[in-house]
């Protein structure tokens, strides 16, 4: 079973579960808020129906205040007309109609002063007037602005008399700028529960807003791109208001809506945050554990290793002693000694290794002694030597490890017979060995794969050679190898590259 195939597809299956879940909760919460959008625009729709109904109302009021307002001023006029007709009327005519006129003025504020500007009289005036004579003034100069005093003519001498509209008026006038003073504050901006801004009759100018955040009113920029923004949303209400004309009402998306729609998309950032941070932090722990486990059996295996290598060079020089097959006990003695490379590798796994400052075809050379004589014969083994041979710090053992894991590799790929090159030289400032073989190559989708743990296309075998070699290279010698090229009918070519001490020419 290839465990890193199982690894892989696992991966693979938590990363579409994990997408899986991140879709139904953004359609989960886009329904949510696509509800709460629709219910926020029905409330909004009935809102702009209350302002356009109480829009109208104001206005109704404001004609029937104009009608009231007309009947004072004809009964103004009417009353102006009666003192006319006593001053120019003569002593035989009767004047009980315009007498009556006269004295049924219950509301017109009337002040009759003399040649003198003393106040002589006074009609329909409230207390705190007549208290304080500034007011009285005041009073005075305001009904200048609007009309002349009537002159009336008493013996030798002429009175002024000054009239203004019914105190009723006024009342009427302070209440209808209340009302449309609560109508913009109350039903348009406070009762509203989304950002509204009231503007005039241009669209430029703001009038009132509410529910917005750090509004800049005086900024035309942010003005022009507010205003943009809300109508692209909802369509402007348009209202009239008595005195003020057309008013346009702008109103968007509350942020409770803006909120919600952000709302997932910040959750599976935060998830995905923690995701990545809990996976370093395991996969930290997981890469020691798996050092630590490299270590562990590699050093076993060194001791393991030791007890029947003392007790084989024990026989082989018993074997000597008694005078039996020499060439028998040389061919012991290789073993034995490659039994000990084997065991010094191994016993190197997880310590400090002694590095020596080779040069790169001498640490090739070094590699390639043992394997030489094991490579079958139908493998044809080439070596090109560097034009530049720079010289590495490197640990013999281990690099020759490393040699012998790629060729090894290389022969299985090419079902013991092909070509197998070496080819060594500079790259940049690093140095480079290629090994290239005529096998059957490897997929490019599975450059990096093979260098996994368990990762393996043979019957047999842990999948641990290429990984180790990783291990070798990358944590011992801090250089790198990877897959430079492979292809089905070119064969594959790896490529290590190790930190360069000096170049000889």
């Amino acid at each position: 079973m290839n465990l890193y195939s199982n690894k892989q597809r696992w991966k693979i299956a938590l990363l579409l579960l994990a997408l899986g879940i991140a879709g139904v909760s953004m359609w989960y919460t886009d329904n949510i808020a696509d509800t709460i959008r629709a219910e926020e625009r029905e409330k909004a729709l009935l809102w702009s129906q209350a302002i356009q109904r109480k829009a109208e109302l104001v206005n109704f009021t404001e004609d029937l205040f104009e009608s009231l307002r007309e009947e004072e001023r004809k009964k103004a006029d009417l009353w102006v007309k009666s003192v006319n007709m006593i001053n120019s009327t003569r002593d035989d005519v009767d004047l009980t109609f315009v007498i009556e006129v006269l004295f049924s003025n219950q509301t017109i504020p009337v002040l009759l002063f003399d040649d003198n500007e003393r106040l002589v009289n006074h009609a329909n005036l409230p207390p705190y007037i007549l208290n304080n004579a500034s007011s009285v003034d005041s009073l005075k100069e305001a009904i200048l602005t609007k009309r002349p005093p009537i002159e009336i003519k008493v013996a030798a001498r002429t009175q002024y008399l000054y009239y203004d509209d019914s105190f009723i008026f006024s009342q009427l006038q302070d209440v209808m700028e209340d009302l449309i003073t609560s109508f913009i504050s109350e039903t348009v901006v406070n009762a509203a529960s989304v950002p509204v801004i009231m503007t005039d009759s241009t669209g430029t100018q703001i009038v009132a807003i509410g529910n917005i955040d750090s509004p800049r009113p005086e900024d035309s920029l942010w003005v022009a791109t507010k205003l943009a923004e809300m109508a692209a949303q909802n369509q402007p209400i348009e209202i009239t208001l008595p005195e003020q004309g057309k008013r346009f009402i702008y109103y968007s998306d509350s942020y409770i809506l803006k909120q919600l729609q952000y709302f997932p998309i910040i959750q599976l950032s935060l998830i995905a945050v923690f995701l990545i941070v809990s996976y370093l932090v395991f996969s930290t722990y997981r890469k020691a554990e798996q050092n630590q486990v490299w270590v562990g059996m590699a050093k076993e295996t060194a001791h393991q290793l030791g007890t029947p290598l003392s007790s084989l060079m024990a026989w082989v020089e018993i074997m000597r002693s008694q005078g039996l097959d020499n060439q028998i006990a040389e061919e012991l003695n290789k073993d034995i000694q490659r039994l000990e490379i084997i065991t010094e590798r191994f016993s190197k796994i997880g310590s400090k290794p002694d590095y020596q400052t080779l040069h790169l075809s001498e640490a090739v050379d070094g590699a390639l002694s043992y394997m030489r004589s094991r490579i079958p014969g139908k493998v044809r083994l080439t070596v090109f030597p560097p034009t530049l041979d720079p010289k590495t710090e490197i640990n013999q053992a281990l690099f020759g490890w490393v040699i012998e894991n790629l060729i090894k590799n290389a022969v299985d790929a090419m079902e013991a017979q092909g070509t197998l090159e070496i080819s060594m030289g500079m790259e940049g400032k690093m140095a480079f060995v290629d090994i290239t073989d005529s096998g059957k190559g490897i997929p490019k989708g599975k450059f990096k794969t093979v260098f996994q743990p368990g990762f393996t296309t043979k019957k047999r075998g842990w999948g641990l050679g290429l990984s180790l070699t990783k291990r070798i290279i990358e944590n011992y010698h801090r250089g790198s190898i990877f897959v430079k090229s492979s292809s089905p009918s070119g064969g594959t070519t790896f490529r290590i590259l190790l930190r360069v001490a000096e170049i000889k020419s």
